[in-house]
């Protein structure tokens, strides 16, 4: 490998070792996943809220979640075209930086017109950064280097510190001055990427146009690995690359159930003294946990000539991602048949949505009833009981303390009077909003993010080792554009009120399952069209 000062300066590999260069852009992006999960921490949640969001269903806020999402990945398509084209990938990361400072500074004025300004700034800078940060990544390493799994591995690792840290600094902040304060930090996340970025961009300049260059007795393994790759023609590489982004598009499609679904039930059904923005801590504390042991272990086959192919990988985290809800599916299923007797009721908590009125209908509460609880309205034209959740509070003013219980009744009585207390037993049965051990969400979060590591920067990779050079930019685009599908589908969470919380579980684990034999039963195949990866 050259070890010439241009080559040292510019942050490229030298002699075996990862480049200054990853560190660059681990911090880079690690301050710009901060912003990015800051928000998604709290967006769902901040719809939902009756006070300082706009007291949305969980169906409407899943809905808009689920197309922005779909929108932010599919941007990198178009933001990894123009970095090939026109700017150059260091160029367009800083474009996108700037576009999503202003995102999350819109984020911080309470009205819905800021709301979808603000969502559409984090597409547009989503599509520049996301995909030309990850190019340059690769662009690092030579063609065809053994070091490319384990540098998106560390690339993801700084991916995961921001996250770690965002949830528990929104927590923080949201508790002690409010969601908008929450979001104005998540800007200040950005302008931290992006003088990153500046200030050390001599290290990353070898990464801004092409692969850097090596000699030497890596130099001929990576040459041989390029040339072997080279034998394949690129539309077979295309085509392979394309069959595994339909498959990852069921694995996104669960995963990211993390910002709405998952964080519904940590913030409805997780038994512990904080609310679901914590949640979305966990998985990231479990790739900073489990990242280096993995990287460790293909190290050690590696050497031994017995790391797996990089679709094997992916196969088996898919594996993982389905087992993972089967653990979900279990957890809920025990406290679906919790016994609620009058302590429980009195002490609990309470939500009115599809599910229950579903139920209420086959209890023999009237329809006229259930449509006056769904339509109830209070003077600012907010939901007053459907999708609301009743909770106990004490009155500042008058230090009185009201319980779950006697909110929903009351505002069920205020709606259709009389009906509270008349089905006062079967109101309370159904809305009644169970309560389990965090261990359930924590251990699922543990085996996902083990099949996460082994499919998500393991993907990134894949793109960067098969791609064609002069479509690598816009290839790892279609790499995002799969993940935007699969957001988009994430819109299942809308059954998430209508279904038992086991059945939406069950359901999730199975579709990621049959991938998994689906990626297992075309492995050959996809050997043969991607060899020496």
């Amino acid at each position: 490998m050259s070890a010439n000062a241009e080559t040292i300066n510019s942050g490229a590999a030298v002699a075996g070792k990862h480049p200054k260069g990853l560190y660059v852009l681990f911090a880079t992006e690690m301050w710009e996943r901060f912003s990015f999960y800051s928000m998604l921490a709290l967006f769902t949640l901040y719809l939902r809220d009756p006070t300082e969001g706009f007291g949305w269903t969980a169906a409407e806020a899943t809905s808009l979640y689920a197309n922005y999402l779909m929108f932010v990945y599919a941007s990198p398509l178009i933001g990894g075209l123009i970095a090939d084209k026109i700017t150059g990938y260091r160029k367009a990361v800083m474009i996108g930086g700037f576009f999503f400072m202003a995102g999350h500074g819109l984020l911080s004025i309470p009205t819905m017109w800021a709301v979808y300004a603000a969502l559409t700034c984090l597409v547009i800078g989503n599509g520049f950064f996301k995909p030309n940060v990850s190019t340059m990544v690769g662009n690092l390493y030579p063609e065809g280097s053994s070091l490319k799994d384990r540098a998106y591995n560390i690339f993801y690792f700084g991916i995961n510190v921001g996250a770690f840290i965002a949830p528990i600094v929104m927590e923080l902040v949201k508790s002690k001055f409010g969601f908008h304060a929450a979001f104005a930090v998540a800007a200040f996340g950005m302008v931290l990427s992006v003088g990153i970025l500046w200030y050390f961009k001599n290290m990353v300049e070898g990464a801004d146009s092409k692969a850097a260059e090596e000699t030497g007795d890596a130099s001929a393994k990576s040459s041989a690995a390029s040339a072997l790759m080279n034998t394949v023609s690129d539309s077979k590489r295309i085509v392979a690359l394309i069959v595994v982004f339909l498959i990852v598009i069921v694995f996104w499609m669960v995963f990211h159930q993390n910002g709405s679904t998952l964080t519904y039930w940590a913030d409805d059904n997780t038994d512990w003294n904080v609310t679901g923005t914590i949640s979305n801590s966990i998985n990231a504390f479990w790739v900073l946990t489990l990242t280096f042991p993995l990287v460790w272990f293909w190290g050690f086959l590696d050497r031994r000539g017995k790391e797996p192919s990089t679709p094997t990988k992916m196969a088996f985290g898919m594996t993982l991602t389905g087992l993972s809800f089967l653990v979900l599916f279990i957890g809920a299923s025990y406290g679906e048949k919790m016994t609620k007797g009058t302590a429980e009721l009195a002490a609990g908590e309470f939500r009115v949505n599809e599910r229950v009125l579903a139920n209420l209908g086959h209890a023999g509460v009237p329809k006229d009833v259930l449509d006056k609880i769904q339509n109830a309205k209070g003077a600012d034209g907010k939901n007053t009981i459907f999708g609301v959740k009743f909770a106990k509070k004490t009155d500042e003013a008058t230090k009185v303390e009201t319980s779950g219980e006697q909110q929903l009744i009351a505002a069920i009585n205020a709606a259709a009077p009389g009906e509270g207390d008349k089905n006062k037993a079967a109101i309370l049965q159904n809305a009644y909003l169970f309560r389990v051990s965090p261990f359930w969400l924590i251990l699922a979060y543990a085996i996902v993010t083990l099949g996460e590591l082994m499919l998500s920067p393991m993907g990134l990779s894949l793109v960067s080792k098969v791609a064609p050079i002069s479509k690598r930019g816009l290839l790892m685009g279609g790499w995002f554009v799969a993940t935007a599908i699969g957001n988009k589908l994430t819109m299942i969470g809308i059954y998430w009120d209508i279904w038992l919380q086991s059945t939406f579980f069950l359901a999730l684990a199975c579709m990621a399952l049959v991938m998994a034999v689906v990626l297992f039963a075309i492995l050959k195949p996809l050997k043969k069209a991607m060899p020496g990866v």
